[in-house]
């Protein structure tokens, strides 16, 4: 039996015309990072935080049968079963939502994939790999995100911090660390050579896909375990070895992050519901047994607050759709990379999976309006935002991802809840990067935008669920309030103090509200719907799940 159950439709659901719910300011994201040396000293240094990612877990597949482990935990804490991925439903935009506890347009991380020229003029980007966030923050005075990481709030306020992934997204989770240490180049410090041993044992440390900050944390770590492997269950089982065999050597730390590569990586490779994707997720759940494993052997787990969580859920896909090909042959110039100089008009597509970026070079309006308009009347369109307000669209703030470096349009593909070839429901069209019947993310799909959190520990209460819309962005707050941190500006996600022990008598509990907005566009030959429906608890807006379709008029004569 699993534990998730589909999030009802509210009572209070309406629908209204659109209209933005958020401004993102340039300024605000500068005074932010003014104020970060304002974080208060560490105040709960009696707790300990762990989160261990499960990448691309969706929360219909926890049960005691898949993932023994974790359903345990689940019966001694807290399932949040109205749980949110933000939009685009994918691994760096959450990761840096996660951490940050700010939208994707706030803390600059709008997609995994995108076209930055500043960067590189000619290609889409990775936003994780390590040339494209050096020279981001070349670009930006060391801003390539915009807003601190609690790992970095941790570690002013005087905590220590470990994050390890086995992927490159632990790039994202703690982007100050490499710069706190001496390099070899420096004098010696005059240390006694045990007092240097114990500053170097508690100093915070990332491992991100078999790479290290600071650069000579690997070396002790290989010498343990040997070199990171290339198999995908060896991978998390070694990164889960470095953090509590190695990093958790010489005590606990404030924070630690685990990020598991699965079961995302096998389900690309498959799709949900197959056995080798089921086998990903019973690994993943022995991680998690030997973490619970060593924070019993360091008698820890009585001040240790622990949060499993997914960074997105999952889909199968139905169609591929080589959008560079339909809007070539429709009369468009639509490329991939440039091969040179990008010419105005020029479109370049940046493929996430379920969503696709669009950048018109020069911006020109007339020609975004005509994409814009062949968008709605294909058969693959889900829902569509734009920078500039047109007929028919959502603006970028609806997604949360307005910034200055974000598309002129942005598409998530059309989904369905028809059950894939294990049985599993909810597939969508996908990019061309991707093939018909194996996994994929990154819609406004409920089985993407719905993904999986269970928290256990001190702080929570024991064997509850709470149905109220919760979020990846309110990690953020919520771990900062267990240790005691006051973060220096308002984070866009909010405490999740309806699941916690120690609750303010005087204050009430938090409401939520459903609404559905719709925008529609009528064409000669038929008219162009699309929806999206967004929860709301305080100022923390979450999006459920959105979808549109072109209802050709003929077809109904």
């Amino acid at each position: 039996m699993a534990i998730f159950v589909q999030p009802p439709c509210a009572s209070l659901t309406t629908r209204y015309v659109s209209r933005p719910l958020l401004q993102f300011s340039t300024l605000f994201a500068a005074c932010w990072f003014c104020a970060l040396t304002a974080a208060t000293p560490l105040s709960n240094e009696s707790r300990h935080v762990v989160v261990v990612v499960w990448d691309g877990m969706r929360p219909d597949f926890v049960s005691e049968q898949n993932t023994p482990a974790l359903w345990k935990l689940s019966r001694e804490g807290v399932t949040f079963r109205n749980h949110h991925a933000v939009y685009p439903s994918a691994t760096m935009v959450n990761g840096t939502a996660l951490v940050t506890g700010a939208y994707p347009g706030k803390n600059g991380i709008i997609a995994n994939h995108v076209y930055r020229p500043d960067i590189d003029p000619q290609h889409a980007v990775d936003v994780e790999i390590s040339a494209v966030v050096k020279k981001g923050d070349e670009l930006s005075g060391g801003k390539y995100i915009s807003v601190p990481t609690i790992p970095e709030l941790v570690q002013r306020a005087g905590g220590r911090t470990v994050i390890a992934a086995a992927k490159t997204v632990g790039l994202l989770l703690d982007r100050h660390v490499a710069g706190r240490f001496s390099k070899p180049s420096e004098p010696a410090s005059p240390l006694a050579e045990g007092e240097r041993m114990k500053v170097r044992g508690s100093r915070s440390v990332t491992l991100f896909a078999g790479k290290s900050l600071p650069s000579d944390a690997l070396a002790p770590i290989t010498a343990a375990l040997g070199p990171f492997p290339s198999g995908h269950l060896q991978q998390d089982a070694w990164i889960m070895k470095a953090l509590t065999d190695l990093l958790w050597k010489d005590g606990m730390p404030g924070l630690s992050i685990l990020w598991l590569g699965e079961p995302d990586l096998t389900q690309h490779e498959s799709a949900p519901g197959a056995p080798a994707a089921l086998g990903a997720i019973k690994s993943a759940d022995k991680n998690l047994a030997s973490v619970l494993s060593a924070l019993d052997q360091r008698h820890a787990r009585e001040t240790t607050d622990v949060f499993v969580v997914s960074d997105h859920g999952f889909s199968t896909i139905e169609r591929s759709i080589d959008l560079r090909k339909i809007l070539n042959d429709a009369g468009f110039t639509a490329k991939t990379e440039f091969n040179d100089q990008p010419k105005p008009g020029d479109i370049m597509l940046a493929g996430n999976g379920g969503s696709v970026l669009f950048y018109v070079v020069g911006h020109n309006q007339t020609l975004i309006r005509r994409l814009v308009e062949f968008l709605q009347q294909s058969d693959f369109a889900g829902v569509i935002f734009t920078k500039e307000p047109m007929e028919g669209t959502f603006s970028l703030d609806r997604a949360t991802i307005q910034n200055d470096h974000a598309p002129d349009v942005l598409m998530a593909f059309r989904w369905n809840d028809s059950k894939n070839q294990f049985g599993v429901p909810g597939v969508i069209d996908a990019d061309w990067q991707r093939a018909a019947g194996k996994g994929t993310h990154a819609t406004l799909s409920r089985f993407d935008m719905h993904n999986m959190l269970i928290a256990a520990g001190p702080d929570f209460r024991r064997g509850q669920t709470d149905d109220l819309p919760t979020g990846n962005t309110d990690l953020a707050p919520t771990i900062l309030r267990i240790l005691g941190i006051k973060p220096p500006e308002q984070l866009d996600g909010r405490i999740l103090s309806e699941a916690m022990v120690k609750v303010d008598p005087s204050t009430t509990g938090p409401k939520s509200e459903t609404k559905t907005i719709d925008a529609v566009k009528d064409f000669p030959s038929g008219t162009w719907r699309q929806s999206l429906r967004i929860s709301r608890v305080g100022s923390t807006i979450y999006l459920d799940e959105g979808n549109g379709v072109f209802e050709n008029r003929f077809n109904h004569e």
